[in-house]
């Protein structure tokens, strides 16, 4: 009478060792990740390299030179931006702040805004356009330099325009897309400036990726 009355125990054995089992092995990856952008090489079998933000050189707000050095071990996002755009610019600079304003504490977040315009986008005109959108750090940089090299980055780099050009003088870039880049200078997301929803995912993805590290660190 007594092992049938608690026979139901038994079962419930391999029941808990299952939920065990693979509750313990889901501790161990990340609840999402972020999907890769950009052509991907392979190197040999089950061995790939995904695209990769290539080195740069450009000056910011504060005439400080930056570098793939600068996003060294960073998360960033870019865009690309000219200050006397009176059309979707400023709403992108408006949504911008709402990330730089939920990351600006954190010392491995940055933001980098290009211009397309680096005539009239000198590095004074840039400290005024930083100081209109409340940067008050350094966790967010407005970049010029040579307009060849900027158009480069844009189209070959960050993927965020297809139009064919060679940063001459006849050359324009106008676009509303951001691009988030991981610490290996990966492109893990695609966001339209304009549109709220869309950064509202942006501030998502971005602690998704943080939480992404934060697991590859714990193994």
């Amino acid at each position: 009478m007594f092992k049938y009355k608690y026979y139901w125990l038994l079962l419930l054995v391999p029941v808990i060792f299952i939920g065990w089992y693979f509750y313990s092995k889901d501790e161990a990856k990340p609840i999402r990740t972020l999907a890769y952008f950009g052509p991907k090489n392979a190197l040999k079998v089950d061995d790939t390299t995904y695209h990769t933000v290539s080195c740069f050189f450009f000056k910011d707000q504060n005439n400080n030179k930056v570098t793939e050095q600068t996003v060294a071990g960073k998360i960033y996002v870019t865009d690309f931006f000219f200050t006397t755009c009176r059309s979707i610019c400023p709403i992108m600079s408006t949504q911008l702040e709402r990330v730089y304003k939920k990351f600006k504490d954190r010392n491995d977040l940055l933001i980098m805004s290009h211009t397309v315009d680096p005539e009239t986008d000198s590095v004074p005109q840039l400290a005024e356009y930083a100081k209109l959108h409340g940067v008050s750090n350094d966790h967010w940089l407005f970049l010029t330099g040579e307009k060849k090299d900027l158009y480069q980055m844009a189209r070959k780099s960050y993927l965020l325009n297809a139009e064919q050009g060679n940063g001459d003088s006849e050359d324009f870039i106008h676009t509303q897309n951001f691009a988030l880049i991981d610490k290996e200078r990966h492109i893990r997301g695609f966001y339209d400036g304009t549109d709220s929803l869309e950064i509202n995912r942006l501030i998502v993805e971005i602690q998704v990726l943080f939480d992404e590290y934060a697991f590859k660190e714990k193994k």
